[in-house]
């Protein structure tokens, strides 16, 4: 019977390893904070999911395992989270003012992934720059920088 068990458990573990993140690591929170924005408009597309990957690689140095792991534990989390506060104040405690200004323009670079942006999404950065101390100007020019590498212009940017 015991055998069985440990058995039982064992199978069970290998379906759904240990979480290699702890639930403050400030990679889970961005990870999940860039989820809520992609899933703001209602629409998750391949290419936001992309992005997503390329910027937890370039930013993080993450790549197989670690990635998929770190993408899954910010879907999780995020699947739990019933507001943007938790993650914004893990973040706040481990970056400094250049860094969150400079995650509002990770957020848009999401954002633009499709090419568009939505009220919706406008609104879901809105309130994260806000919470991270992000001042509305630059929650602005982070946009606009985020356009320009996207490649529109000032028209298809505006809403």
């Amino acid at each position: 019977m015991l055998d069985r068990l440990q058995t039982f458990f064992q199978s069970v573990m290998q379906d759904h390893p240990k979480a290699i993140f702890a639930h403050d690591d400030p990679r889970v929170a961005m990870a999940a904070l860039c989820f809520q924005v992609m899933e703001s408009d209602g629409v998750v597309q391949d290419v936001e999911r992309d992005k997503l990957r390329a910027i937890l690689k370039e930013q993080y140095g993450l790549e197989g395992d670690q990635l998929d792991a770190v993408l899954a534990a910010g879907q999780q989390a995020e699947n739990e989270a019933v507001d943007y506060y938790r993650f914004t104040n893990d973040l706040k405690r481990h970056l400094d003012e250049t860094e969150r200004q400079q995650l509002v323009g990770i957020l848009w670079d999401i954002v633009y992934a499709d090419g568009k942006r939505s009220e919706m999404e406008d609104h879901a950065i809105w309130r994260v720059a806000d919470l991270l101390g992000v001042s509305g100007r630059e929650r602005i020019t982070q946009r606009q920088e985020a356009a320009q590498r996207a490649g529109l212009g000032a028209t298809d940017d505006a809403l």
